[in-house]
């Protein structure tokens, strides 16, 4: 099953990567979350010190609010969501 789930997964990803839809900043924020925590887990990490302020607080909430989740259910979660957007 984990395989599997990570391939639907990766699939989800390459279109929510490549697609052209202008989403709500809403939508893209727990897109964000679950994609964190699918790949990261609980461990916190920042790759841009570009990102300062209110945007930075904004992605870290996201991830916050699916912390609970572990990586294989955010993985469900991001696939379900890229779906239901018919990316």
């Amino acid at each position: 099953m984990s395989e599997q789930l990570d391939i639907a997964f990766k699939q989800a990803y390459q279109r929510a990567s490549n697609t052209d839809m202008d989403m709500a900043p809403d939508v893209k924020l727990r897109i964000y979350g679950y994609y964190k925590q699918a790949t990261y887990g609980g461990h916190h990490h920042f790759k841009s010190e570009e990102e300062h302020g209110l945007v930075r607080a904004f992605k870290f909430n996201a991830w916050q609010q699916v912390r609970h989740l572990t990586k294989d259910e955010a993985k469900k979660a991001y696939i379900d969501l890229v779906n239901q957007l018919d990316l």
